[in-house]
């Protein structure tokens, strides 16, 4: 498992979105004035989609896909953004923009659980709204989620990763979303993870309350010591302060669990920076997106979750817009209180037992539709 230097893709450089207001509000419409109208030939149906940063490529995928498949459907779309992973402001003053102009629906990746009394505001003023990625908690706050199964994207590199110690010691850094508030993708991917590594849980919704050590039963089993639970906000600065936070706990850490490949990229530079042999650390990860799958190739990352925002986002708008056209609501996934947008395992070592695509397969379907 050979890791080099990799040159980050322009994807991961700084992002500019046009249009973009104090709110982080822009339409991206090219007729029809009040968003909410749908009575008329010419009146598009308003619909806005506010995620939880455009710094991420991941977001900026979803918001490339809901602008597509709104000019499909004719439908007046509003981009909106916090300004940081974490940012419930900003995306409740969205939120209430979304209201005063009438629009059908929202489509929302909440930031945390302040936002839900907002939520609760646009569906009684008679918008239905949609959480894309993260199911928030409780799952009925919103109408209906479209996303990965979080849980089971943790569990598969869990797996993926006990497999390929082969029974050797698990030294173990996670680094996870958040450690001042919690959201379900935060928590779900996290003991996804440990679960699929055959580590015994505690609270299956709390980070970081799992014995310190013991065994772990994947794979062929062996021994494992947790280091710690480190917040990286998503980012690739905060992955590297996280990783730093948690070599200087213990510099024997050979495996690094990370909230998604931003953080995963700034563990990859602090382990560089440490002068870590880049073959003694597994870095696993979840997102699955086109710079994600190369650093796959190139031996930064080791295995990926990968999901698909496009297909969210597709999938909401279009949801919206049989709603109105026709009365017609989605439905979740049977045994879920979400809608599964898929999940594939992407990594170049396959371990056997354990479904995978290479990173060949991971590049033909990064951030697409399964």
């Amino acid at each position: 498992m050979k890791k080099i230097m990799w040159t980050r893709r322009a994807a991961l450089g700084v992002v500019a979105v046009a249009g973009i207001t104090a709110l982080g509000l822009s339409g991206c419409s090219s007729s029809g004035t009040g968003g909410g109208a749908s009575g008329g030939a010419d009146d598009k149906i308003g619909v806005s989609l506010i995620v939880k940063t455009n710094s991420n490529p991941f977001f900026i995928a979803m918001e490339d896909g809901a602008k597509a498949a709104a000019e499909k459907d004719g439908v007046s779309l509003t981009v909106a953004a916090g300004k940081e992973d974490g940012d419930e402001d900003t995306q409740i003053q969205a939120i209430e923009a979304a209201i005063s102009k009438g629009d059908k629906g929202i489509l929302i990746t909440p930031n945390g659980p302040a936002v839900l009394d907002a939520i609760a505001k646009a569906r009684d003023a008679g918008l239905y709204v949609i959480a894309l990625d993260t199911v928030p908690d409780p799952a009925d706050a919103v109408d209906i989620t479209f996303a990965t199964d979080n849980f089971l994207a943790g569990q598969d590199i869990g797996k993926w990763t006990a497999g390929t110690l082969d029974g050797g010691n698990a030294v173990i850094g996670l680094i996870d979303l958040f450690d001042d508030k919690v959201v379900t993708v935060d928590y779900s991917r996290d003991q996804g993870f440990l679960d699929g590594m055959g580590i015994d849980l505690n609270d299956a919704k709390v980070n970081g309350d799992e014995a310190a050590s013991g065994k772990y039963a994947g794979g062929k089993g062996g021994s494992y010591t947790i280091v710690g639970n480190e917040a990286s906000q998503g980012a690739e600065d905060g992955g590297r302060t996280a990783m730093e936070n948690l070599l200087a706990k213990n510099p024997d850490i050979n495996v690094v669990y990370t909230i998604n490949e931003p953080a995963a990229y700034g563990a990859y530079q602090a382990l560089e920076a440490a002068g870590k042999d880049p073959k003694s650390v597994l870095i696993v990860s979840v997102d699955g997106g086109c710079a994600g799958v190369q650093q796959v190739k190139d031996g930064i990352i080791d295995a990926t979750s990968q999901q698909y925002p496009v297909k969210m986002a597709q999938l909401g708008v279009e949801a919206i817009t049989k709603l109105v056209k026709t009365g017609e609501k989605p439905k979740v996934s049977e045994g879920l209180d979400f809608f599964n947008t898929g999940v594939s395992l992407v990594t170049d070592t396959p371990v056997a037992g354990v479904d995978s695509i290479d990173t060949t397969k991971g590049a033909d379907s990064c951030w697409g539709t399964k």
